[in-house]
């Protein structure tokens, strides 16, 4: 059985659920520097993304803030990597890698023909977030929205949590051979 990736939302669908892309939206990105009742100088860019929370508080007006992760075309996330690792033989490693969640910063996702032309890398070391009544505006105003469908966007949230998550120890845990082997019969 097919299961197909992604579906197209009308613009009638002012819905916004976890998968969602939003292309060129307006990302807020605060200074490196600041004070408290200063006034602020920010910039915004516009940037490709995906919508990470959850559809159930989207749903039912649980959150103010919606978070959302930047996208790319595989291509360009490959073009990004050193320059060392442009073989065809890098890539194929990498690309592979990347399929099986060895990069856990990113997050492979699928081409489908008519509305994804491209493999897309969700970048989950850049989260950001936007107000939900501006995005539900902005979505209002985009012809053609795409949607990552289930069970694909509930895999792209596993793979999110795995990176936030993850914790780095401080030591890791030696085992000398000679402690266990050999095993006693």
């Amino acid at each position: 059985m097919q299961f197909p990736w992604y579906q197209i939302c009308s613009p009638e669908d002012n819905t916004l659920e976890q998968g969602d892309f939003i292309p060129d939206c307006p990302i807020v990105k605060p200074p490196a520097n600041m004070e408290a009742g200063s006034e602020l100088e920010v910039d915004i860019e516009l940037i490709n993304t995906i919508v990470l929370s959850q559809s159930c508080d989207l749903g039912h007006g649980k959150i103010e803030i919606v978070l959302v992760c930047p996208y790319l075309p595989l291509k360009d996330w490959l073009g990004r990597r050193p320059k060392n690792e442009h073989s065809k033989k890098a890539i194929r490693s990498a690309v592979k890698k990347l399929k099986r969640g060895h990069f856990p910063g990113y997050h492979l996702l699928n081409k489908e023909n008519e509305s994804m032309s491209h493999y897309q890398v969700v970048d989950f070391k850049n989260v950001y977030g936007i107000n939900y009544e501006y995005l539900a505006n902005f979505v209002s105003d985009i012809d053609e929205r795409v949607r990552l469908l289930s069970p694909y966007k509930e895999h792209l949230s596993q793979a999110f949590a795995r990176y936030f998550m993850r914790v780095g120890l401080p030591q890791d845990i030696r085992i000398e051979e000679n402690e266990f082997w050999p095993l006693d019969s």
